[in-house]
């Protein structure tokens, strides 16, 4: 991912990436600063529909905020699951999620028996360079 012009080239000292269907992707990264300090980027980076690039939208969160904004979170999305959407099968997208990954990996297994030559596998970086390789349905 290209360094942000605010984040004045800190260093990404964690990353983590959360694919969510087709054309969108979570990264978690966390930024250390020119004083030893750190923060996080929340991004959202969401594949255009024209296929032209990517749109991304980013929330920086300082230390000071984490409890609150865990806590605020962790609140709204109770809420919503307990009183707005009680019957909502959550773990529908994660099933969803784990089923493609089988039937990916059982596929670039197959096509390395198949055609003699090793297929490149998938790897699941937690760097935002690695957007392209969004996981569909």
């Amino acid at each position: 991912m290209e360094n942000d012009k605010n984040s004045n080239n800190q260093d990404s000292a964690y990353s983590k990436k959360v694919k969510a269907g087709r054309r969108r992707t979570y990264f978690f990264d966390v930024r250390k600063t020119k004083g030893d300090d750190f923060y996080l980027t929340l991004t959202e980076s969401t594949k255009r529909f024209n296929g032209d690039g990517y749109e991304r939208h980013k929330i920086f969160l300082y230390k000071e905020d984490f409890n609150r904004f865990v806590t605020t979170l962790e609140d709204v999305i109770n809420y919503v699951k307990t009183e707005l959407m009680p019957h909502y099968d959550y773990d529908e997208f994660t099933r969803r999620q784990e089923e493609w990954e089988a039937r990916e990996a059982e596929e670039n297994n197959g096509a390395s028996e198949n055609s003699g030559e090793p297929r490149p596998t998938t790897t699941r970086s937690s760097k935002p360079e690695n957007e392209e390789d969004n996981i569909g349905w």
